[in-house]
This record gives C-alpha cells, sequence and structure tokens, in this order.
C-alpha cells in the first residue's frame, strides 16, 4: 500500500486536480447544453482518465529529472525518489507506462488523436523545455514553461470536436482563449508561492523571479499578469452566458484587488503574505471554470447571440 500511495504521489494528485479543472470546461463549452452533456458524458469521462494519465506521466518525468534539485529544497524533500520510496528507474518506467496508454486510450478509445498529440507535446515541453532547459536558466521559466500546463484545454476541445456531428463550426478560438487564461493566471500563482519558499530556490539554484528580483519588482509583475489574466478571462463572455459573466467578474475582481494589495504592502514595507494570493488563485480558477461549466450545461444563449453576433463563433 505504500508503494502505491508513493507512485501515487509521483503523479502531483493536486496539481492534477487544477488540470482537469480547465479541460472539464473546455468540453462542456464545445458542444453547450445538457443534451449536449448526456450524449457525450461517456466520452468526458474517458477524456479525463486519459487525460490523468498523460498529466501523470509529465509529473512523473518531472521527478526524475528534478530529483537532485528535490533533494536540496525543504519543501520537496518528501518526495518519493528523494525518500528512496522509489527507484528513478521505477520511475521512469513508470513514466512512459502512462504516457503511451494515455496516447493510445485518447487517440483509439476517445477517437482524438489530436488530443493524443497534445498529451505529447505536453510531456516534451514540459520536460525537455521546461524542466531541462529554462527551469535552471532563465527568471521567465515559469511565465514560458507554464504552456504545459495550458493544453488541458486543448485536449478537452479537440476530443469533443473531433466527435462532432460534421459540418459544425469548431470555435476553436474559445479553447485558445482557455489556454490563455492559464498561461497569464500561473506566473502569479507560482511566483506567489515562490515568494514563501524564496530561500528553498536559492539554495538549490533554481532562479525563480523572487530570487533574482526585488519583491517590489516580483509584485509588479504578478500585478500586470493578474490584470492579464482577468481581462482574458472576459474574452470568451459573449460565448457563455451571464451565469460565467458573474462569476468571472466577481472572482476577477478579488483576484485583482488582493495582488494589487500584495504589491501596495511590499512597497509599505509591511510584512506581506504572499500565500494568501496563492490560496486564492486555486479557489480562483476553480470558480471561474466551474461557473463556466455551469453556464455551458445550463446552455442559455450566449451573450454574443443576443447581441445579433454571428453564430457560427458562438
Amino acid at each position: 500500500m505504500e508503494t502505491i500511495k508513493a507512485y501515487f504521489a509521483l503523479t502531483k494528485p493536486r496539481i492534477i486536480e487544477l488540470l482537469l479543472v480547465a479541460a472539464i470546461p473546455a468540453m462542456l463549452q464545445a458542444q453547450r447544453g445538457v443534451e449536449a452533456v448526456s450524449e457525450n458524458i461517456w466520452l468526458i469521462i474517458s477524456t479525463i482518465f486519459g487525460g490523468w494519465m498523460g498529466a501523470a506521466a509529465a509529473h512523473t518525468f518531472n521527478n526524475v529529472v528534478d530529483y537532485e534539485i528535490d533533494q536540496k529544497m525543504q519543501r520537496t524533500r518528501a518526495r518519493p525518489l528523494v525518500r528512496a520510496t522509489i527507484s528513478k528507474r521505477n520511475a521512469a518506467i513508470f513514466a512512459w507506462i502512462m504516457l503511451v496508454v494515455s496516447v493510445l486510450w485518447l487517440g483509439i478509445l476517445a477517437n482524438s488523436w489530436l488530443a493524443a498529440f497534445f498529451v505529447i507535446l505536453t510531456n516534451f515541453f514540459y520536460v525537455f523545455v521546461y524542466t531541462k532547459f529554462l527551469k535552471m536558466r532563465n527568471a521567465q521559466n515559469i511565465v514560458w514553461g507554464g504552456l504545459a500546463g495550458c493544453m488541458p484545454a486543448m485536449v478537452g476541445w479537440a476530443v469533443i470536436r473531433d466527435n462532432a456531428p460534421a459540418g459544425e463550426p469548431d470555435r476553436w478560438w474559445q479553447a485558445i482563449v482557455l489556454f490563455l487564461i492559464i498561461f497569464f493566471w500561473t506566473p502569479p500563482h507560482t511566483w506567489a508561492l515562490a515568494m514563501k519558499y524564496k530561500e528553498d530556490y536559492r539554495k538549490a539554484g533554481v532562479p525563480m523571479l523572487p530570487v533574482v528580483a526585488t519583491e517590489q519588482e516580483v509584485t509588479r509583475q504578478i500585478v500586470w499578469y493578474s490584470v492579464g489574466t482577468v481581462i482574458v478571462t472576459l474574452l470568451i463572455v459573449p460565448a457563455a452566458s451571464w451565469i460565467y459573466l458573474i462569476a468571472a467578474v466577481t472572482s476577477g475582481a478579488v483576484f485583482l484587488w488582493l495582488s494589487i494589495r500584495l504589491h501596495q504592502g511590499v512597497k509599505k514595507g509591511a510584512k506581506v503574505k504572499p500565500m494568501r494570493l496563492f490560496i486564492y488563485s486555486n479557489n480562483y480558477l476553480s470558480v471561474l471554470f466551474i461557473g463556466l461549466s455551469i453556464d455551458a450545461v445550463i446552455g442559455w444563449e450566449p451573450i454574443g447571440r443576443m447581441l445579433g453576433w454571428s453564430s457560427t463563433l458562438f
């Protein structure tokens, strides 16, 4: 049982929860309405499982590559490879098995080789571009490395669109917006945590922005990325109804307020608590995407159509 728990821990289940929060609304939004959900329910469940395996593979590969760094950081010393609960070789084999099964699952059972390609691309980018190259070389590592975390929205959208009736508009622009929401959200989310564990990253030689820049500069960038996040969340409003609009505006206002408050506190030299922003950022993404999911399931007429805009877009 302990070994099973250790393998499960390699997959970083808490992060996967956030990734699935992004994939589910993409699938629901790709074909709105209760009837569409009922028709696609097994496809959605299958995609969640296949996507979980793909994300689990990426995180396990990350554990293998980051083994030496994890030994130096207090926050990561409890990870299975550091504690020698699992060998690096067995972890790598586990990761490859999960990746292969994920690709075949999405390609064959979910009937979307495009989604399978996105999973391969995610693993390649996360392991080689972010973990092996950017992480130890660039203070903007998480900005570009975070692109891998944006992929679940593309995976979910690809599966539904590949199984949609012929001739139905793809509306891929909505998937791109969901992708960009996570892209802009990732830096303030991660840098808030990095401010808390700055010394950990410094000891490990990881040039996260809070390690190489002043707190004022870090929080200034947090504010700008938070502004970008909220703006991007509003781009999909025409494709949704008032339910999502209310969720996006209210939760986004709190996100901005906490980011600005953190920056103002640093400017004044006050003792700040960046973990408040980190914790709320998780809740913010959940509220935002749960709101979009509920909106998509109920299937009210999108605001864009109410305004007389082209139905092929919404």
